[in-house]
């Protein structure tokens, strides 16, 4: 990934743990935001959503962190049509080619928001509302002065704690063994969670194996799977 300066947003208060890039939109991507945004992405506003009206059922909710492209979104979200899904990604190709796989999939349980992520779990998110979140494969910034940057801090994992209802499962992936250690720490620091496993978890079979991962898997790269949840 390229290198970019650090920056400081003064709205916030904080490191964002993103860098925003333009991406090179694709005529379908563009084609499926036209078309199917309107109907599967939830625009940004300061109030809690009503999971109900916006899935017209009572199913449990997850969240996810950061849906990149949307393979394993999509996957998971049509293996679990008892569950609503909602996905959260700053880029626009992501958000469009995600759109483009819900109709291919034809998928009715997911639902997209572009935005960042802390204020859309500060402002969008009630309290104890989720069932479930997934942050998989965040960036690592890899550098040490970048490692403020790093999604999974104990500010997020607390927010993050407080959307979760009791028994609700948080589920990290990296490749990046570093950021693995990183998580376990932070995580296991948090009072509100309790680690499923001993150190690092099994892959829980939901979870796909993206080509990306196929392949560092085969050059011999790891990855670590952690689960946690709520007390």
């Amino acid at each position: 990934m390229q290198d970019r300066p650090l920056f400081y947003d003064p709205t916030e208060h904080r490191i964002k743990s993103f860098v925003t890039r333009a991406g090179r939109l694709s005529p379908a991507q563009a084609k499926a935001i036209a078309t199917l945004g309107p109907q599967f992405c939830i625009p940004y506003t300061k109030a809690p959503l009503d999971f109900t009206q916006v899935f017209s059922n009572t199913d449990p909710t997850i969240l996810e962190i950061g849906t990149g492209m949307g393979e394993t979104t999509a996957h998971i979200a049509g293996h679990m049509p008892d569950k609503n899904f909602i996905g959260v990604e700053v880029h626009t190709p992501g958000i469009g080619s995600l759109l483009k796989r819900i109709d291919e999939n034809q998928l009715k349980n997911l639902r997209l928001i572009q935005h960042d992520a802390v204020e859309v779990l500060t402002h969008m998110i009630a309290p104890a509302s989720l069932s479930g979140v997934h942050v998989f494969f965040p960036d690592p910034w890899h550098k040490a002065r970048h490692n403020k940057r790093r999604l999974i801090q104990p500010t997020l994992v607390a927010l993050l704690v407080s959307r979760m209802q009791s028994g609700a499962v948080l589920h990290c992936a990296t490749d990046w063994e570093h950021y693995a250690e990183q998580m376990l720490e932070v995580l296991s620091a948090e009072a509100g969670l309790i680690n499923t496993a001993e150190g690092y978890a099994e892959k829980p079979s939901y979870r796909p194996l993206t080509k990306f991962e196929n392949r560092g898997l085969k050059l011999g790269h790891g990855v670590w799977d952690l689960v946690f949840k709520k007390r």
